[in-house]
């Protein structure tokens, strides 16, 4: 008697995904830590053990203690409330900005990749002059433009990140347009709206993906740069990198104001860009068994 082979059902693309990502313990600690960093933002007003904004003028430059557990600012504000409550802010600028850049990057990019010509001529040589500004100082110089303030400089990171997702998304679609299933589409008169949407965004967007998760961290840095020279977030808002601002001035003797919020900006970025990494491995699919 020959016994039944059990064929188990063939796992799904995304399930091989999640398993080759959670093989990469890196990439599983850049998760945990923005999990918890998001856990802390959004129950911000639970966790913290004080209000950011409240102020103590007996208690100033307090070292970490008991009651203030990271020590207290130059008004007595208590630090560890700050920073949690800054977590909202700078994961709200990382994440908006990059949802800005990569839509408007993936539009230019999807009709020129999609197109090709002179319309991918045109949009590609207005992309070299507008990447030719370093982004840093294109970012400044809209944040000055628009004016000091935490949406503003949302824009102006966002907006200055638009090549760098046209330029990959563009590259993807010319390695799919050529592709069978395109043709197919096109033989039975699919519009072209439709041709990218349904067919060839959803074949493109593994590199965007992985630039996407790796750029929220860098926007946060751009953002906290931007409010330590003053043009993000401004007074009294939690931001950290308008902390290290109000900190500098002081670091000598109460290093603790700068050390902080520091390491939070250390902790996001690296966060991120470790599960950037782990991603593009998982989405390799040169890495499959």
């Amino acid at each position: 008697m020959f016994k039944k082979v059990k064929t188990g059902k063939p796992k799904s693309q995304l399930v091989e995904i999640l398993e080759r990502l959670a093989k990469n313990k890196l990439a599983m600690l850049g998760l945990i830590i923005i999990i918890l960093m998001t856990l802390a933002a959004i129950f911000a007003p639970f966790i913290a053990p004080y209000d950011y904004a409240q102020q103590d003028m007996s208690a100033v430059y307090l070292s970490p203690c008991k009651e203030h557990l990271l020590g207290t600012d130059k008004l007595g504000r208590d630090i560890l409330s700050r920073l949690i409550f800054g977590a909202r802010q700078s994961l709200r600028i990382g994440v908006f900005s990059v949802a800005i850049g990569a839509i408007l990057g993936t539009i230019l990019g999807s009709i020129a990749g999609f197109y090709g010509g002179k319309v991918d001529n045109i949009i590609m040589r207005f992309l070299d002059i507008y990447q030719s500004i370093p982004g840093m100082l294109l970012s400044i110089a809209l944040a000055a433009s628009l004016g000091p303030g935490v949406n503003n400089a949302i824009l102006a990171v966002g907006i200055s990140t638009i090549p760098v997702y046209s330029r990959i998304i563009r590259a993807s679609i010319m390695t799919v347009r050529d592709k069978e299933y395109i043709e197919a589409a096109t033989a039975i008169n699919a519009s072209d709206f439709r041709i990218i949407t349904k067919h060839v965004l959803p074949n493109s967007f593994a590199p965007l993906i992985v630039e996407i998760t790796m750029n929220i961290g860098n926007s946060i840095l751009m953002a906290a740069t931007l409010s330590f020279i003053g043009l993000g977030a401004q007074p009294p808002s939690p931001e950290w990198g308008a902390m290290l601002s109000e900190g500098r001035n002081f670091m000598r003797d109460y290093g603790y104001l700068v050390i902080y919020p520091g390491i939070c900006i250390m902790a996001s970025v690296l966060s991120f860009n470790m599960l950037g990494d782990g991603l593009r491995d998982a989405l390799d699919p040169r890495l499959k068994n």
